[in-house]
């Protein structure tokens, strides 16, 4: 087996699949990320080509539609016939499906995969996965990714899985926004905002977000965690398939306006719940 990108969330899951089998083909664009696999006994590729001539099912978890195309563009050069392709990259529903029926012409397979669950649930090992793509091909993936699932069903055919990673982040967005506007406030209130997160977090208004990103607020801390930059990837994939779709998103459009104000400050790369820092600034107007 052969895992793609080693980034924040790709690395645990790699770690995970290693732990599980004994043995993982990996590959990384920065090599010095490959390196701790590799002293547990994974085995480093020379080139993408080279990962997909020795495995069989290989593993993507990369960041954008233009990212996948590339790499499987190479990994198709010497894959064998059959193969089965995993993505975990969120990227644009209709890039799945063309990407799905360029490979299934070609004989290979695909499945869109893209997960949730934050850093946090990568490194315990306890994602949810929606998975888009034929029900055989699905069923194979969700045993094959196991190690680090926490729940993976198949939600369609292929491109559902990034449709309902598209609802994922729509609803990630909006628990984003109630987090910081929830805290920014209680702290102008002059309330003792860890005691808020706690009350709050434990009542009818408690959430992930709540849960796992009010530590950060607290503390300070703006390392991703999801990096602002990411967070608006996704929410222009969301812009464009609700367009397709007649859906209206106007919360995940006004989140995505608040977020743009620290990325145009150069903070792309802070976690999304750096939005609460942003809202400190923010007056009653808005």
């Amino acid at each position: 087996m052969g895992f793609v990108g080693l980034g924040v969330m790709g690395g645990p899951m790699a770690g995970h699949l290693l732990a599980s089998t004994g043995e993982l083909v990996v590959w990384n664009r920065t090599a010095s990320k490959s390196e701790p696999l590799a002293e547990r006994g994974a085995t480093i590729a020379a080139s993408l080509s080279d990962l997909a001539s020795a495995c069989e099912i290989v593993i993507l978890c990369v960041t954008r539609s233009e990212d996948v195309k590339a790499c499987l563009a190479e990994l198709t050069q010497t894959a064998k016939l059959g193969t089965l392709f995993i993505d975990h990259s969120t990227i644009a529903p209709q890039a799945a499906v063309e990407i799905a029926k360029n490979l299934t012409e070609r004989g290979f397979r695909f499945v869109d995969a893209p997960i949730t669950g934050g850093s946090m649930g990568a490194q315990r090992g306890q994602l949810t996965i929606f998975c888009g793509g034929p029900e055989a091909d699905v069923l194979e993936a969700i045993e094959a990714i196991k190690p680090y699932t926490k729940r993976a069903e198949r939600v369609g055919e292929s491109g559902a899985g990034q449709m309902m990673k598209m609802a994922n982040q729509i609803a990630v967005g909006g628990a984003t926004l109630a987090l910081c506007e929830c805290l920014s406030f209680a702290h102008k209130a002059g309330l003792d905002i860890a005691q808020a997160r706690e009350l709050i977090g434990g009542g009818a208004a408690g959430s992930w977000s709540f849960e796992n990103y009010g530590p950060k607020i607290l503390a300070g801390d703006w390392t991703p965690g999801f990096s602002i930059a990411n967070q608006r990837k996704d929410f222009a994939y969301c812009r464009d398939a609700a367009e397709g779709i007649d859906a209206a998103i106007p919360g995940t459009l006004l989140v995505d306006r608040l977020l743009a104000t620290l990325d145009e400050l150069g903070r792309g790369g802070d976690t999304t719940v750096a939005l609460y820092e942003a809202m400190l600034g923010m007056h009653a107007e808005g």
